[in-house]
């Protein structure tokens, strides 16, 4: 029986630690100690201190993990991707789960202002009242007078263009909306001008937005 020198043998074992290494991470979950993780495409859960497939938690909040992966430390935050030859992730993306009720409701921000809105994919664009405008200092007067069907007959409105609209990583530019010259929606709605320009899907009860670049 032939013996392999131990330097070889050596060679091998490095090689195959190697290729079970993970080739691209991705943050699904953020937890105080610890993380949701798809390694691979294969979903994990990580406590703080735990390696999977050559991840390491160093540690995670519900802002951001640490992360020790192919010899390096990495700082990531929810739906944020990193591979081993470091190419940018292809699509961003962001998982909203159902709030009670069953709505999808989820801090935004409309032209780099905060805001809190619900994704109605009944709504022909982004929504909002006459007060949600001006607290974002929209200019409504220089928008397009329409009228808007509502539950109680139709009501004046104005159409104009938001510069972005943000949910999480997935950013679209140039998005119309529609501003009711009353009270009504009570949180504004994430409508079709934004959702049609993103991938929309639903995953286990989640709903997933990504976007198309």
């Amino acid at each position: 029986m032939r013996t392999w020198p131990k330097w070889v043998l050596a060679l091998v074992l490095s090689l195959l630690a190697t290729t079970a290494l993970a080739t691209e991470v991705e943050v699904k979950g953020l937890f105080g100690g610890s993380a949701l993780l798809v390694i691979d495409g294969q979903q994990i859960l990580l406590k703080q201190g735990m390696t999977r497939g050559g991840v390491k938690l160093v540690s995670a909040d519900s802002k951001k993990a640490i992360l020790e992966f192919d010899g390096r430390r990495h700082e990531l935050g929810l739906s944020k991707r990193i591979s081993t030859n470091y190419r940018k992730a292809e699509a961003a993306e962001v998982r909203l789960a159902p709030s009670h009720g069953g709505h999808y409701v989820t801090p935004a921000r409309i032209n780099g202002r905060a805001v809190t809105v619900m994704v109605d994919t009944g709504a022909t664009a982004v929504a909002m009242s006459l007060p949600q405008a001006k607290a974002l200092g929209i200019d409504y007067r220089n928008g397009r007078l329409t009228p808007i069907s509502t539950a109680n007959g139709y009501v004046n409105g104005y159409l104009v263009k938001l510069k972005s609209v943000t949910i999480g990583t997935v950013k679209v530019e140039n998005v119309e909306a529609l501003v009711n010259v009353g009270n009504f929606p009570e949180v504004i709605l994430l409508g079709n001008s934004y959702l049609s320009r993103v991938k929309l899907f639903r995953e286990n009860g989640v709903l997933v937005l990504q976007s198309r670049f």
